[in-house]
């Protein structure tokens, strides 16, 4: 039944609140809330959406929750999803961005470490369920175990990339599917021809922000700037801040010091990491900062990622009716489910879990989401005051 661009706004909004620990564990709060909780998608409907927001350039969960608020409630949902869940971090970073002096180095790293163990407990309930749901036959299991080694041997977002590609191919040659139907596309408010005509504006500005940038310069140059980002990232989160680097940092637009101080408190925020754009566009050097600066940095790295999603959905819902493609898309949702592993080992254990301690309240926390069905405040709540309370102790 189709929803409320207000209820839609509401439900982004408390995620956006909560979902620490970047990209791969919003998808583990994207699902228990909106696939288990409120029923909006199903299971498979779910992972077809995310299967396909990996295989585009751009933000992959804030892409994934602006298709989730479109097939809710239209438009006006898609909108409502994307500022709700962007809302908290953008304010967040922008805050940061006029209180840096002030922060308390030793009391931020405590807050750091203890979110970073919200994400293992996050993403390994995420993981384990999809597992579970998705890897229910022996080459579904190969795609995702081949998968999880592949992005640990060479992780990088090209590898992601081609692990997704990979694990279609593999669908289509090995993944038996019991019947067409059982992948049913969700609804949308609009058909190919808006698609096409989305993909065309896609590339548009992709080509003409430079152009205007070289002639007006200004926050022109920035808009391009972020846009270009945001537009050839594969890959979204840690993936983008290399990019963002030579974006900001090597026309003197931003001190290098000052990128890596917005590096490491966006991943202290809930929501987007593209969020940084908001820190990165008000930290602007030469009059161009400020809110404005926030706002159009923001907008722009998120747009391109925004405007191609949903200029390929009709496509893929068509596709999801072809059996080939349902062995494709099965084969996707191993491959996913192999980088929701990967990620759980790299970057999310390895640089949170620094002691048995840390191990400990990590697995405490995933208990409390897989076997007691808390809410994701609680293991938020659980994982920074144990953190805090070892660090004061110690």
């Amino acid at each position: 039944m189709p929803g409320r661009a207000a209820e839609v706004f509401t439900t982004f909004l408390r995620l956006g609140l909560v979902a620490f620990g970047g990209p791969f564990a919003h998808l583990g709060y994207f699902r228990r809330e909106l696939v288990e909780r409120r029923r909006w998608v199903t299971e498979d409907q779910f992972v077809q959406l995310m299967g396909l927001c990996q295989l585009l350039p751009g933000p992959a969960s804030s892409q994934l929750g602006f298709s989730l608020g479109l097939v809710r409630a239209g438009w006006a949902g898609a909108v409502a999803a994307f500022a709700g869940f962007t809302l908290p971090a953008a304010l967040l970073m922008f805050a940061f961005a006029n209180l840096l002096p002030g922060l308390e180095p030793a009391a931020a790293r405590v807050l750091v470490h203890g979110l970073k163990l919200v994400a293992v407990a996050v993403v390994a309930d995420g993981t384990w369920r999809m597992f579970r749901q998705l890897c229910t036959d022996g080459p579904r299991i190969g795609i995702a175990v081949a998968s999880a080694a592949a992005v640990v041997a060479f992780g990088n977002g090209w590898t992601q990339l081609a692990v997704v590609a990979a694990g279609a191919l593999a669908g289509i040659a090995f993944c038996r599917v019991a019947s067409v139907a059982a992948f049913e596309p969700p609804r949308l408010p609009y058909g190919h021809r808006t698609g096409v005509a989305l993909f065309v504006l896609y590339l548009a500005l992709l080509a003409a922000l430079p152009v205007a940038a070289r002639a007006f310069d200004g926050r022109i140059a920035v808009a391009a700037a972020f846009y270009h980002a945001g537009a050839l990232v594969f890959g979204g989160g840690h993936v983008v801040l290399p990019l963002l680097q030579q974006t900001v940092v090597d026309p003197g637009w931003i001190p290098r010091d000052a990128f890596l101080a917005g590096y490491g408190a966006v991943q202290a925020v809930p929501g987007p990491m593209f969020s940084l754009a908001a820190y990165l566009g008000a930290r602007l050097d030469g009059g161009l900062g400020g809110p404005a600066g926030a706002l159009t940095a923001l907008f722009a790295i998120m747009l391109p990622g925004l405007l191609l999603v949903t200029a390929v959905l009709p496509l893929w819902g068509a596709l999801t009716a072809r059996r080939g493609a349902v062995r494709a898309i099965a084969g996707v949702n191993a491959g996913v489910v192999g980088l929701l592993a990967a990620a759980l080992y790299d970057p999310v254990w390895v640089s949170a879990v620094l002691s048995p301690l840390d191990a400990a309240v990590a697995l405490a926390g995933f208990a409390l989401l897989a076997a007691r069905r808390a809410s994701s405040l609680w293991v938020v709540a659980w994982c920074v005051l144990s953190t805090a309370a070892r660090a004061w102790a110690g």
